[in-house]
């Protein structure tokens, strides 16, 4: 017997949009020999099933069933793609455990952990992971511009702590720019963060378990934005360049990849992910500089995307790849 898998996407996030694409490109991936496929779209608590015929019944909450055709499907698996709240920040894990549904992704601690950008960058500290010098502010705490550059600097970073596909980040080059940053960082998140310019290259590491238990380290892809930073424009509507394998040495290459596993170990997390950092070159032959930008649990799966993008120089196949990631939890 078929297993079914549900692709949950959508949410209620300002990235409902990109969820959606990136649910087409698992759908097109998935092998349909081995499993049933179907598309949620999740906004709020209606949760609808995509079908041709637009009928797109209800899903039942109470136990994650729908009816399609007289029958009653009740899925075995969920493939979670939901691009923040409520799928990457531990809320649907939740639900999921709740009901015993295995999912495709980390557990309930590490997506909440990992979403919260402030608390993942200490939690990594404690293991040699360099990270930004950043400043946390709550919604409703006071902090003035200018004890943001007296311990930032600038440029820096505004955005929010909980949160992606750079929705709400503004570069600041000026202390007067700081103020307003911040207002358009909170209507994404309570919490905004800010961070001290990391210098470098930008680069994508993608990282996935197996069924076997081991983890697989994909090839590194070298950012190159053609707007001031890799904002939206640059993730979806093609205003970068992205290379992969990424140029850089050897040596280099082999210290990301070492340091991507050794995160997805640290953290115990599961299915795909992506961890992305800034390289800066080594100055009179010392070591390149590795600092970590973020972690993204729920990476974008459109066609142009970066895991595609490296599983593609892998030598692997997208279905393939799915097919361990779905197996790692499904018995």
């Amino acid at each position: 017997m078929k297993k079914t898998i549900a692709i949950i996407a959508g949410g209620d996030s300002s990235e409902h949009g990109v969820s959606m694409r990136s649910a087409e490109g698992i759908y097109s991936w998935i092998d349909k020999e081995k499993f049933n496929v179907y598309v949620v779209e999740v906004n709020g608590l209606d949760w609808r099933v995509k079908t041709e015929d637009n009928s797109n019944p209800q899903v039942n909450l109470a136990n994650f069933s729908f009816n399609l055709n007289g029958e009653t499907i009740k899925p075995d698996y969920a493939y979670i793609t939901i691009h923040g709240t409520p799928g990457e920040n531990g809320i649907l894990q939740g639900y999921f455990d709740l009901l015993k549904v295995p999912y495709s992704t980390c557990s309930l601690f590490v997506e909440a952990l990992t979403f919260n950008k402030f608390a993942l960058d200490q939690y990594l500290k404690s293991f040699g992971v360099k990270v930004a010098e950043d400043i946390l502010i709550r919604d409703g705490n006071k902090i003035s511009p200018q004890e943001i550059v007296d311990k930032l600097g600038l440029p820096c970073f505004v955005k929010p702590n909980e949160g992606g596909s750079s929705f709400g980040v503004t570069k600041c080059r000026s202390i007067d720019d700081i103020l307003p940053a911040v207002e358009r960082a909170s209507k994404e998140s309570p919490e905004v963060l800010i961070e001290s310019l990391i210098e470098g290259i930008e680069i994508s590491n993608g990282v996935y378990g197996k069924a076997d238990g081991s983890v697989c380290v994909l090839p590194i892809t070298e950012i190159v934005s053609h707007n001031e930073f890799f904002d939206y424009g640059a993730k979806y509507n093609g205003e970068v360049e992205e290379i992969t394998p990424a140029r850089l040495n050897e040596s280099t290459t082999a210290r990301i990849k070492k340091l991507t596993e050794s995160i997805y170990r640290v953290l115990g997390a599961s299915g795909i992910i992506r961890v992305d950092y800034f390289v800066k070159k080594g100055e009179n032959g010392a070591d390149d500089t590795i600092t970590l930008l973020e972690i993204n649990t729920t990476p974008g799966m459109t066609l142009t995307s970066f895991i595609p993008q490296q599983v593609a120089a892998a030598g692997l196949e997208m279905k393939n790849v799915l097919t361990e990631v779905i197996e790692q939890k499904l018995k």
